[in-house]
């Protein structure tokens, strides 16, 4: 059997790797080929693109790169025609991924959603190509089978978010966390994005903001938490650059790790962070977070009439309220950074209000096994299932004292 995966973006390339890992455990000869970035090549894929190299954000950069995407949409098309796979499974990443799973409909080809997008969100009126072109939508959050339903989209299962899976069997290095640890100095995470241009918009608000709580709270210790050593360079300019613009503030020692974010996660008492499925790592270790997603002026006008949910951040869309505070903006709120953050380090009682919060989220929402569950819906959809149980090993929990609340939930 073969498969044709496409993700575009770092968090899809994993959720796809271990998706082709689940399905090559129940089809031990299943082939794999598609877009997507390193992981799905290790996961021994045959990739015909780096599209996790192409990974945009808005209106505007989708336009800047549309000759590549009408290659890509080509090449697909191709493949096809030509290789006939017996399954598409698209991961996240809309609008060019709309473009492929038209081709594969063209084609004869079944196409499964893995991940789907926050239509519900933003794009409500793209529901239409999910009917025209989806065959089955595997949907990551539990309200969005009835959303799709509600639409007239039948076709829509919830298996769980897979990044649920992936932070139960990773690996920390515990010798590494337990070294960033000193008491009497609180540790502030700094979470810029695992994009290029998150970290070019975000960081300078987030160093900014560093600064100031600094000269608040002179104790608190900083680490940048980076995807990789390209981007640690590239932190390290811009860290440079804004610390250097700031007048009667102290420039504190931000110190940069490409690779660490579990750890610097485990071990952070507060956290700043760009929006992504990283806020559901955050809950998971109950850790209280401010969300930051700085876009420009044009970007903002453009997608602001089409946003409709009340949220930004996952854990607080799970939730349905604001657990993590949140700011899509065009502005520098690195004051508002400051302030909670220097709220909860000066006031314990604060501090546990946000941890058990978080706490009690985790216990209700966090749901192993979506990718096991995924690869059987797609398998029995194709007529090629082999049923086998997901066992639950449990997350990596913050330890907090936390008993009635876990009763409760």
């Amino acid at each position: 059997m073969k498969f044709f995966i496409s993700a575009g973006e770092p968090s899809g390339d994993l959720h796809a790797a271990n998706l082709i890992h689940a399905l090559r455990e129940r089809l031990p000869d299943a082939e794999f080929t598609g877009f997507g970035g390193p992981r799905m090549v290790e996961a021994g894929a045959d990739l015909k693109y780096p599209l996790v190299n192409l990974a945009v954000m808005w209106f505007l950069s989708v336009f800047q790169n549309i000759a590549t995407f009408l290659r890509l949409i080509v090449m697909a098309d191709r493949c096809f025609r030509d290789e006939k796979p017996d399954a598409v499974v698209l991961v996240d990443y809309p609008g060019l991924h709309w473009w492929i799973a038209r081709r594969a409909k063209a084609r004869g080809v079944p196409v499964f959603y893995f991940v789907p997008p926050q239509l519900w969100a933003w794009a409500g009126w793209r529901v239409k190509k999910v009917r025209k072109f989806v065959d089955l939508v595997l949907c990551s959050l539990p309200f969005e089978p009835k959303w799709y339903a509600d639409r007239g989209v039948p076709h829509a299962e919830y298996v769980g978010h897979p990044y649920f899976d992936e932070l139960q069997d990773r690996d920390l290095d515990e010798t590494f966390a337990a070294s960033l640890e000193i008491p009497g100095r609180p540790l502030l995470a700094i979470l810029p994005g695992s994009r290029t241009l998150e970290l070019k918009r975000n960081l300078p608000i987030l160093a900014r903001a560093a600064a100031k709580l600094a000269a608040r709270r002179p104790e608190v210790r900083f680490k940048v938490a980076c995807l990789h050593e390209k981007h640690r360079v590239l932190a390290e300019e811009i860290i440079a650059e804004t610390l250097a613009g700031l007048d009667g503030l102290p420039s504190p020692d931000l110190e940069i790790h490409a690779g660490r974010t579990p750890e610097l996660i485990r071990v952070a008492d507060v956290a700043w962070s760009v929006s992504g499925s990283v806020s559901l790592e955050l809950m998971m270790e109950a850790l209280p977070t401010v969300v930051l997603y700085k876009i420009r002026p044009i970007d903002l006008m453009i997608a602001r009439p089409f946003i409709k949910a009340k949220y930004i951040t996952l854990v607080n869309l799970l939730a349905d309220a604001e657990l993590m505070p949140e700011y899509l903006t065009d502005q520098d709120v690195s004051d508002e950074l400051v302030r909670h953050a220097d709220s909860w380090l000066g006031d314990p009682e604060a501090m546990a209000r946000a941890t058990s919060a978080l706490a009690a989220l985790r216990h209700t929402a966090a749901r192993p096994g979506a990718t096991t569950r995924a690869a059987e819906r797609i398998l029995a959809r194709l007529g090629a299932d082999k049923p086998s149980d997901a066992v639950y090993r449990g997350p990596h929990a913050r330890a907090v004292s936390l008993e009635s609340v876990d009763e409760e939930g």
